[in-house]
């Protein structure tokens, strides 16, 4: 007796299955080729570029974007943005300068743990209020920006004594930059923290499918707080790097970096819509982007066109990554 039309099993379409597992390493690849496509062209451009100088000065410009791109690729893994990062690290500038006199050496993590306290807030409002991150982080990006205008007295705040945080200008070997060195170790501990806990679950269920991570006893509300806390203590130690570097706090010194760190986890093949996506990813995409930023004016392209070209990063990048399951279409 044959089986019956409706009883019989109907075979799976082999791109149902293998398709976005293949589609996910292609992804995951991508980051790396343009990083190699990119530094071909900039050496057949520039014989000069693959020299050690020019090397540490892509490292030494790359390390407080990867850090920023680091805090805010948990926050979008879980689903959400954090547009604040940019105007937090600016304010944590000011704040830095203006406490190095007195605290010293204390200044640093009194800084970090500010910057991280203030992301956290960010996060209890955006789970106890149910507001959208995009709409908390945007708020809190004007809010942080005037409140760094009114400290810093609307101008830059010098620092006389930089020793305390002196330590980020040394090298590793004779080669390294510490900031680099320092902003890898950032990945490498908070990939580590993830994969060793069961927070890696946690977040990619977070970002999957947030009802369905709830049922499944997930708890998605600290996640979320606990990922606006680190996003906050990252903005923090890149503000320690650029006053390291520029010997001084401003109330805009982070603001250009906003979009780089946006285009960098995009770049990296973090999908936008949460859940998929990873730490070293961003890294790659920070190298990615700090290497158009320095190959622009090596190929003759105006600095002015600089903007434009993370727009259309950006566009193409979260219409390459995007899980269009998510996405409501309304004809």
């Amino acid at each position: 007796m044959s089986t019956p039309v409706a009883m019989q099993p109907v075979a799976e379409p082999a791109t149902g299955r293998n398709g976005p597992r293949q589609a996910n390493r292609l992804t995951g690849f991508m980051p790396l080729i343009a990083l190699v496509a990119l530094v071909v062209a900039l050496t057949i451009a520039d014989p000069d570029f693959l020299t050690q100088r020019s090397l540490t000065a892509v490292a030494r410009t790359a390390a407080p974007l990867i850090v920023l791109a680091a805090g805010a690729t948990l926050i979008v893994l879980c689903g959400g943005i954090d547009l604040s990062i940019a105007a937090l690290a600016s304010l944590s500038t000011v704040l830095l300068a203006l406490w190095l006199p007195n605290l010293g050496g204390l200044a640093t993590p009194a800084v970090i743990a500010v910057a991280a306290a203030i992301g956290a807030v960010q996060g209890v409002a955006h789970v106890l209020l149910r507001i959208p991150s995009f709409i908390v982080t945007l708020g809190g990006m004007s809010i942080l920006s005037a409140v760094a205008l009114v400290v810093s007295g609307a101008g830059t705040v010098r620092v006389v004594d930089d020793s305390p945080v002196k330590w980020l200008e040394l090298y590793v070997g004779g080669y390294v930059p510490m900031s680099a060195a320092m902003a890898l170790l950032v990945v490498a501990l908070l990939a580590a923290i993830l994969k060793a806990t069961p927070l890696q679950s946690w977040v990619s269920a977070t970002g999957y499918a947030e009802s369905a991570a709830r049922l499944a006893g997930t708890p998605v509300d600290l996640v979320k707080i606990g990922a606006f806390c680190v996003s906050g203590a990252c903005a923090g130690f890149a503000a320690v790097m650029l006053v390291s570097r520029q010997f001084s706090g401003g109330p805009t010194m982070a603001d250009n970096l906003l979009l780089p760190a946006v285009a960098a986890i995009v770049v990296g093949g973090t999908a936008i819509t949460g859940g998929h996506g990873s730490l070293w990813r961003s890294l790659a995409g920070a190298f990615v982007v700090t290497l158009l930023r320095v190959g622009l004016p090596i190929v003759g392209v105006p600095s002015a066109y600089e903007q434009i070209l993370y727009g259309v990063i950006i566009v193409v990048a979260v219409a390459l990554t995007l899980d269009w399951s998510k996405v409501s279409i309304i004809k």
